[in-house]
């Protein structure tokens, strides 16, 4: 096991969830579900607001909340008014996903109209990667480790 500068043994830790703000629930779901083929883990509704979660099938443990702008209810308006704005500039941040194909990734997710911003190209990181917006505006990408390039 791995010791922190401490010398203490941390704790194993495990990612469950990430949150992605989207403006749109059934557009979202769309995108990640129609088009990225992720899981609909949880769609529900509760006191006027709306807990979305989808996740790749083969991580059943990682959940991504798509929830609207400031959902944390101790935000104040003018924070929620700000992240909204951030939101509609594309200004917030989205996510990365493994691929083991890059290229088709990117053929499939452009032929579903989806705004891309990069092509595919091989990154100096060691990476074959390309990238698109969601529909809120996010940024998503779609990474190829350069040692599984076909």
């Amino acid at each position: 096991m791995n010791q922190n500068r401490t010398g203490a043994t941390p704790p194993d830790l495990r990612l469950t969830h990430c949150f992605i703000a989207v403006d749109d629930h059934d557009k979202a779901l769309a995108f990640y579900h129609d088009v990225l083929g992720l899981e609909v883990r949880n769609d529900v509704k509760f006191e006027g607001m709306r807990w979305v979660t989808v996740g790749p099938a083969t991580q059943p443990e990682v959940n991504i909340v798509l929830e609207p702008p400031g959902a944390d209810p101790n935000a104040s308006p003018g924070d929620r008014q700000a992240l909204t704005e951030l939101l509609a500039k594309g200004q917030l941040r989205g996510v990365n996903f493994l691929t083991d194909d890059c290229d088709a990734t990117f053929e499939h997710i452009s032929a579903s109209g989806a705004e891309a911003l990069q092509e595919p190209v091989d990154q100096p990181y060691g990476v074959r990667d390309c990238a698109f917006r969601d529909p809120a505006g996010n940024l998503i990408r779609f990474t190829q480790p350069l040692s599984r390039k076909r």
